[in-house]
């Protein structure tokens, strides 16, 4: 084979990677050209006929962490191995680089930082992240119409999404390799090595942390097609272990976040279930929202908080009360979301009065009917996180 004959065929193998590298990427999996070109020289040192031998060289050098191993799971059967079967282990893969010649792989481990930068092809990415996941199929169905398989699809999702939380920059500072800030007392310790010559200087900057996000969500009978899929989440963000509180009101409210916490999903959720007595009933959101504020707001919990309500906005109280206690709410947190799922509907209009009520301290008014809502809503969190309410293009209608 010619240089350029290995060039080509390196290039083709690289691409095929880097379309996959896309697909973990858009899954969640954090996946850059450094993992790309350790996949590929592992590629190098095995039998690429040999189906297990690829998935555990792929798997060694584009996961990370344990979490995302599923996720990679699935993505691998979809796009090397094009449909889900039962019998996948036995299914010949497409990797495009079986009768490769030696010449032409050490050309790929070069390329990738050259050939990320290329247009892959749409048709096989598309293909590939349609066939990866049933989530992606019920993205944009409606969680009042899922069936309760499809619910546990979208608890999967759930976690990938909850994992992607704001953080802020906290007062305290933190020793780093390079910085714009000296650290004085680290600097002149080490000064001491060299006459008192800063010769070797140390570094701090602003340590991140996790900035806390509330979740109250309406489980009143109205709500509760959706609020079965905005429990998982709340699950899921709980277990991050981050600064997540999960609360829900009807009647009532509860305070949810000790038994959403732990690792077994199925125990937390049958947890929360025997602690919520008020489910599928009336709806008191002012007299909810005034006992937050009474309870939870004077503790400080709200203090620099992103609040995400989720509620279809029908108050069967007093809407005065509503709108007082969601200005006490705005005035204490960082911002406040709105999640209502029948926002999801083109010919919506908020006239329902406890909606009008609350709408004046809203600072992003969302959809909550569907799993490409959520992942708006947490888009839109992690913007927050970063950047004041007032700078952002308030949406109401």
């Amino acid at each position: 084979m010619s240089g350029d004959g290995h060039r080509q065929a390196g290039d083709a193998v690289v691409r095929k990677l880097v379309t996959f590298g896309r697909i973990l990427r858009e899954a969640g999996v954090e996946v850059g050209p450094g993992r790309l070109q350790d996949a590929t020289r592992a590629l190098d040192a095995i039998d690429l006929s040999v189906r297990d031998e690829v998935y555990a060289a792929l798997a060694c050098t584009l996961v990370a962490k344990r979490d995302d191993l599923e996720i990679f799971d699935r993505a691998f059967r979809a796009w090397f191995e094009r449909a889900p079967s039962k019998n996948l282990g036995q299914r010949p893969i497409d990797l495009g680089l079986v009768d490769m010649k030696p010449e032409a792989r050490a050309v790929a481990a070069h390329s990738i930082a050259e050939v990320s930068m290329d247009p892959i092809d749409p048709n096989d990415a598309d293909l590939a992240t349609a066939a990866f996941s049933a989530t992606e199929l019920l993205r944009s169905k409606d969680f009042a119409e899922m069936s309760s398989a499809e619910l546990r699809e979208v608890r999967r999702a759930c976690e990938r999404l909850a994992r992607n939380l704001p953080k802020r920059r906290s007062r305290r500072l933190e020793p780093v390799s390079s910085s714009d800030l000296i650290d004085p007392r680290r600097t002149i310790r080490r000064s001491m090595r060299a006459e008192g010559e800063p010769i070797d200087r140390a570094f701090r900057h602003q340590k991140l942390v996790e900035r806390r996000v509330v979740f109250i969500c309406d489980i009143s009978g109205s709500m509760e097609p959706y609020a079965r899929a905005l429990v998982l989440f709340l699950q899921a963000a709980v277990a991050t272990g981050r600064q997540v509180e999960a609360l829900t009101f009807g009647t009532r409210l509860t305070y949810l976040t000790p038994f959403l916490d732990g690792r077994d999903p199925d125990r937390a959720l049958d947890r929360a279930s025997k602690a919520v007595r008020d489910w599928a009933g009336g709806t008191r959101i002012g007299e909810s929202l005034d006992a937050f504020n009474r309870i939870y707001g004077r503790r400080g919990m709200t203090r620099g908080a992103i609040v995400v309500i989720a509620s279809d906005g029908w108050e069967r109280g007093d809407t005065t009360l509503l709108s007082k206690s969601m200005a006490t709410l705005h005035r204490r947190s960082r911002a406040v979301v709105w999640l209502n799922p029948l926002k999801g509907h083109s010919a919506y209009q908020p006239l329902a009065g406890g909606m009008q009520a609350a709408l004046p301290h809203v600072d992003v008014f969302l959809p909550g009917h569907n799993l490409a809502s959520l992942e708006e809503m947490v888009r839109v969190i992690m913007q927050l996180g970063r950047t004041r309410a007032a700078q952002l293009t308030r949406s109401t209608a």
